[in-house]
């Protein structure tokens, strides 16, 4: 059994995609589906401040990739902005400073419209959420999401009017606001997004702007989960027989071609509140995830926690040995 760790990559099928804009640019992006049934839903996600080195990888939204198929049966879309590059290759375009970065969210949104994508959420982060909140509801593209979650929101470049607008929508609004934020904090979030009646400020206690750690960063994949695909809760934390991790894939890996199947079982870690003759051992955490570190076995059902699951396993671009890529920007 092996605990999920920040560069633990479990099974999904993972496709390149170019997303093309109205104004003829061609957008780097990959999406990310279950290996092995449809999604229950899904997130696009919209990445931090490109000119401090935000992008598809950066590593809130690359680990939603690695992991939410698997954990929680969701398709996760992410895509560079105009200009902007990661491991995947560059966008097309010059950065637009949040202005014509409005084309490349009604893209990536249209993509995911016309591929019958389900439950389509925008996903952002610090920069990413601006774009959310200022382009999020345009034409098409507000009908076409049901609402959006918002990782370190500053809130600098979306005005009241761009909030008045969501409240109009009535659309949920999720914002994890970081205690100790470096750009807005939880009371002053609270006020600003008081206009917005749909709108849900969650203040997550000594977290940063970055959200490093694990414990963060199940935090904030708990809470996108509780959102998307609530029936997913609570997430495993364990995964038995991962075949690789990004910076220390295995020599049975490498082994493998990219069309086989990997046998793959998971045990989930639930809420103290199961039956005890459930429960095979305890452990506590703090915060928004606490509840989360008690193993369970369940009896078969869809969320069972000897389930074994048969997964395409694609094979990684890195070579063995190699460290991911996981450095910590600034983002606003």
């Amino acid at each position: 059994m092996t605990d999920i760790r920040g560069g633990t990559v479990l099974p999904a099928n993972r496709t390149p995609i170019t997303l093309m804009t109205s104004d003829g640019l061609r957008l780097v992006g990959e999406l990310a589906l279950p290996a092995d049934r449809d999604p229950a839903g899904t997130l696009i996600c919209l990445h931090p401040l490109p000119t401090q080195g935000g992008m598809m990888d950066s590593h809130l939204l690359k680990k939603a990739s690695f992991r939410l198929p698997a954990l929680a049966d969701l398709a996760v879309l992410r895509f560079n902005t105009r200009g902007t590059s990661s491991q995947l290759g560059t966008s097309e375009g010059t950065f637009g400073a949040g202005e014509d970065e409005r084309s490349d969210v009604a893209a990536a949104i249209s993509y995911a419209a016309e591929a019958g994508l389900p439950g389509r959420w925008l996903l952002g982060w610090s920069f990413g959420t601006e774009l959310a909140l200022r382009w999020g509801l345009d034409g098409a593209a507000g009908r076409d999401i049901e609402g959006a979650i918002l990782l370190s929101p500053p809130l600098r470049r979306p005005t009241d009017a761009d909030l008045d607008r969501w409240a109009a929508a009535a659309k949920p609004l999720i914002a994890l606001v970081p205690e100790l934020d470096d750009y807005l904090r939880p009371d002053e979030a609270r006020r600003r997004f008081a206009r917005v009646p749909t709108a849900e400020v969650i203040a997550v206690d000594k977290a940063k702007h970055l959200w490093v750690g694990e414990p963060y960063v199940r935090i904030v994949m708990t809470e996108v989960v509780r959102r998307v695909n609530p029936a997913a809760l609570p997430l495993p934390t364990t995964w038995e027989e991962t075949l690789f991790r990004t910076g220390r894939r295995t020599a049975a890996w490498a082994a493998i071609s990219p069309h086989a199947e990997a046998r793959i079982s998971c045990e989930i870690r639930a809420p103290a509140c199961l039956p005890a003759d459930q429960l095979t051992g305890s452990s506590s955490m703090t915060g928004s995830s606490a509840g989360l570190a008690v193993t369970a076995r369940r009896t078969p059902g869809r969320n069972r926690a000897a389930a074994e699951a048969t997964a395409t396993a694609a094979a990684p671009t890195q070579t063995a040995g190699a460290r991911p890529e996981t450095k910590a920007v600034p983002l606003a």
